[in-house]
């Protein structure tokens, strides 16, 4: 993953999924990881991420195309 870049973070594996499948029809791919803390499930977040030659594109994609 060292090629790739966080796009969107946030604590809902449904708004990750969303932005993932939002960037995908957009010929954007896409993966999300788990970064919440498995045993207590409180901390951390979700993360979109995507290559960096298209992490602009996928940027503003999430920026302007997706709310929530």
């Amino acid at each position: 993953m060292d090629n790739w870049q966080k796009v969107f973070s946030d604590g809902s594996p449904v708004r990750a999924e969303i932005v993932k499948s939002v960037l995908e029809e957009n010929g954007i791919p896409a993966v999300v990881m788990n970064k919440i803390e498995s045993v207590y499930r409180i901390h951390g977040q979700y993360e979109v991420m995507v290559p960096q030659v298209e992490f602009s594109k996928a940027l503003n994609i999430v920026k302007n195309e997706i709310s929530f």
